[in-house]
């Protein structure tokens, strides 16, 4: 049988790219679960733009600090659902501070939400993917720093580098259950984590990204429903830079720059 997804699960969706990513998949088709760490309020709002789509939505609080009791949240939220045929690991946290400065506690806290936390969702996630025997997607936002480093980023970097590695490994183990595992890893998105949220990044000058703009959360998300679909069953442990060409620039920004004001992040 083709894959044919019906399900979703979309965790950190009360805004940003998790919203636009959940509104995309239920476009699609798919029925979604919601969820939301502080901003209920937000989740709700996503719930009611997917159930305006004819879709249904089931909304949970998950904290992905709370390990391994996190996963619980997913099999809760499949359950409602009736199943599960997508999962996007969305959810994160980051801090500017210089690795020397980085204190233990606030270390710990990014690796648990961006790294621990993921890999107990993904895997009960996978597990149940594995069990139903449908094949499915398993797909990670990440960011440009899954790939190069930012000053100030350390233990945010070192997440993201481990949850790439992690996808890619889900790929070669899942490849014979036809599960599919892939990475997004946006560039600068106007969403609220980067302080963005109501403005059209169309009106941002970006000089150093080739396309000249911070990208919007819509972009990502269509990427994102194109892995989720049954058009993407031959791409797996791929990691897809969405980011105006950001990456492409090291070299010219290397050569470009006309200050030490980059050390300071």
């Amino acid at each position: 049988m083709p894959f044919t997804p019906t399900t979703a699960i979309v965790t950190g969706s009360d805004s940003g790219i998790g919203k636009a990513t959940a509104v995309a998949l239920a476009e699609a088709g798919m029925e979604v679960g919601i969820t939301w760490h502080t901003d209920s309020a937000g989740a709700e709002a996503t719930a009611e733009e997917v159930r305006a789509q004819g879709r249904r939505a089931v909304v949970a609080q998950l904290d992905l600090t709370d390990v391994p009791a996190c996963g619980d949240v997913i099999d809760q939220l499949a359950d409602e659902l009736g199943g599960l045929d997508v999962f996007v690991n969305n959810s994160g946290t980051g801090a500017s501070v210089p690795v020397l400065e980085l204190e233990y506690d606030q270390w710990r806290q990014i690796l648990l939400t961006d790294l621990d936390g993921a890999f107990v969702c993904i895997q009960r996630a996978a597990r149940r993917m594995v069990a139903a025997g449908n094949g499915g997607r398993i797909i990670a936002v990440t960011s440009v720093h899954e790939h190069q480093p930012r000053v100030g980023s350390g233990a945010y970097d070192a997440a993201k580098h481990g949850l790439g590695g992690l996808i890619k490994t889900l790929a070669l183990e899942l490849g014979q259950q036809s599960i599919t595992a892939n990475t997004v890893a946006p560039g600068e998105i106007a969403t609220p984590m980067t302080g963005q949220e109501d403005q059209d990044p169309h009106e941002v000058s970006r000089p150093g990204v080739p396309l000249g703009r911070p990208g919007d959360a819509r972009e990502i998300a269509s990427v994102i429903a194109f892995l989720a679909s049954p058009a993407a069953s031959y791409v797996t442990g791929a990691s897809w830079a969405v980011d105006g060409g950001m990456l492409q620039m090291g070299p010219h920004a290397g050569s470009h720059l006309t200050s030490d004001d980059w050390r300071q992040g």
